[in-house]
């Protein structure tokens, strides 16, 4: 009854996900083509050869530190959450607060308070060319920074939802068997709360490696990670961009696929997944 319940949407979804796949891998091969004849080739994925594996690596640097900083920042305001003092229901609300800003929004916050013009050099009184490159700087520490933010909210409410219905018993039993808070915190609370820490990974990794508009606001314009560079493309004066453009969205199509299946399999190997 469930299934039938949820196969519409389910269907809908799938249809939109898939046939946008589909559409793009026609496309990226030359099969389906704005002008010319249609003939498979992969010429669409050599024409920026080398900007396609800049963009790969950065996209995945950019992804790879937002999400090991947003877990652990998220994992850290959970446990606080989760303790029901002032300071867990101030961090609760804070992040509750941040969930529904989009990242638009976030990241022109972010340019503006950390710029070299910005809010937080003029409060510090530190001139605009002592201060370090955060927008627009080699190490993109910017974009790093919105997305930890954004998401680490999101980390801290998904994990204090799953430690709020199973932490507490288990933390009284091993409080009455004479477990110190330290040894409490690593035999039963992060054990219980890395699966829900290994969802929201996956879910934060996939979201960064193929978003834009953070990247394109607060980075620099050269070299472009693949959403950026694959929305250039896209929006190229020339039509025979389009099928680059498609090129590069099926490899950050693919790559986003395989963090998804590595994710899957380590969370069939956690204890309570068992």
């Amino acid at each position: 009854m469930s299934v039938a319940l949820v196969a519409p949407a389910v269907a809908i979804a799938a249809f939109v996900v898939v046939g946008g796949i589909g559409m793009s891998i026609v496309q990226s091969v030359g099969l389906l083509p704005l002008v010319g004849e249609p003939r498979v080739s992969l010429d669409a994925y050599l024409a920026n050869g080398e900007e396609l594996l800049t963009g790969l690596g950065l996209s995945l640097g950019i992804a790879t530190a937002s999400t090991v900083l947003s877990c652990v920042i998220g994992l850290t305001a959970a446990v606080v959450i989760t303790q029901g003092r002032v300071t867990g229901r101030l961090v609760a609300a804070l992040s509750a607060l941040t969930i529904p800003v989009p990242h638009l929004i976030g990241a022109a916050a972010v340019g503006l308070l950390i710029s070299d013009a910005g809010v937080l050099p003029r409060m510090l009184g530190i001139d605009g060319t002592d201060w370090p490159d955060l927008v627009g700087g080699t190490w993109w520490v910017a974009v790093v920074l919105e997305y930890t933010w954004k998401e680490s909210a999101f980390v801290a409410l998904v994990v204090a939802g799953v430690l709020a219905s199973r932490v507490a018993r288990y933390d009284e039993t091993a409080a009455l068997l004479g477990a110190s808070r330290a040894r409490r915190l690593r035999h039963v609370v992060i054990p219980l709360a890395t699966p829900a820490v290994i969802v929201s990974a996956i879910i934060i990794f996939v979201y960064t490696f193929g978003s834009y508009e953070v990247a394109w606001l607060l980075g620099r314009p050269y070299p472009e990670p693949l959403p950026v560079l694959a929305f250039r493309l896209f929006d190229a004066i020339s039509l025979t961009s389009r099928p680059e453009a498609a090129a590069v969205a099926v490899i950050t199509t693919a790559v986003s696929l395989v963090v998804v299946a590595a994710g899957m399999a380590l969370l069939r190997r956690t204890p309570l997944w068992r």
